[in-house]
């Protein structure tokens, strides 16, 4: 069973930080039922009820409900809305709700299209109540959910090695930070991370270790380092003379997205491309670069095996 997230390391209540998350196109949708009189169901339709037309006023509540989550559920976010919708499937003692919520943002829409559902619920309940003592209000439910990492929990999980690139680490006067967490996040979302290695600043061993890596069944390879502006930075240079192909891009997702956090990521430099079938990425050795890459790569890099193996995508 999963953690609670909304729950810190002391137990108590805590709203998740998606600052460093990527924004991406969201969609939920969620349905629920309340239960009436088949003749109020006809007082509906032919809109003779006292408080009005009972299905506009609900759709509009609905709306308004999504809208307003953050609101109501104290751990929400406050999201920006790009659309929401509300349908109505009339039955004969009941009517079937149903919410579409979508939006471009760090984080999903749920609650949101739950909110919306509960809404238009109460609504109906609210203007009929005075004719029918029964309605019952029940089964909201998520029925589908769009965007973020869920939809890659199936995706194939391929092997991985991490190679970091630095003079003081690999004379042993430093410590390798950023490549356990690229090693750790890896790991922690599915893939084989036992190919590890630290090598020197423009080592000659960096073309002959990918290599070797690759005949061995690695299919991604990180590295991390070597690629800033000095003269022993040689990874970029080196990397690049055997690609079998580029992708740029993951270059231009990658630093887009640093470029968003820090006004430095525009002197970095970093590269990806194929190599005999295998992807490498070349990343830059801060501890900053490394989680950004986690976050940019995880899940999607995954999907890109389906593709190279002429799978339809």
């Amino acid at each position: 069973m999963s953690e609670f997230s909304h729950l810190d390391k002391h137990g108590n209540v805590k709203m998740v930080d998606v600052t460093d998350k990527m924004t991406t196109a969201r969609m939920a949708k969620a349905e629920g039922k309340i239960s009436i009189l088949p003749e109020t169901i006809l007082a509906i339709q032919d809109v003779t009820l006292p408080k009005g037309n009972v299905l506009t006023t609900a759709k509009i509540a609905g709306i308004q409900a999504a809208k307003k989550t953050a609101e109501m559920i104290p751990m929400c976010h406050q999201l920006n809305l790009s659309f929401v919708d509300i349908e109505f499937d009339i039955q004969e003692n009941a009517i079937l709700i149903k919410s579409t919520v979508k939006t471009k943002e760090a984080t999903g829409v749920e609650m949101e299209a739950l909110s919306a559902v509960s809404g238009a619920a109460l609504t109906i309940y609210d203007m009929c109540k005075a004719v029918d003592k029964t309605m019952v209000i029940g089964e909201i439910q998520l029925v589908e959910k769009v965007g973020g990492k869920s939809d890659h929990a199936t995706e194939y999980r391929p092997k991985v090695g991490v190679i970091t690139l630095s003079d003081s680490i690999s004379s042993g006067k430093g410590v390798d930070k950023s490549g356990p967490i690229l090693i750790n996040g890896f790991a922690d979302s599915g893939c084989s991370v036992n190919h590890k290695k630290v090598l020197s600043d423009g080592s000659d061993e960096l073309v002959l270790t990918i290599q070797s890596w690759v005949e061995d069944g690695v299919e991604l390879i990180l590295t991390t380092g070597g690629t800033g502006l000095g003269p022993r930075d040689l990874t970029i240079q080196t990397m690049e003379k055997i690609f079998d192909s580029r992708l740029p891009g993951i270059e231009q997702a990658l630093h887009a997205y640093g470029r968003g956090k820090v006004k430095t990521a525009m002197l970095s430099r970093l590269t990806a491309g194929v190599v005999n079938g295998a992807i490498v990425i070349c990343l830059p050795g801060s501890t900053g670069a490394a989680k950004d890459a986690l976050t940019v790569l995880i899940p999607t890099i995954f999907h890109s095996f389906h593709m190279m193996s002429g799978e339809k995508h």
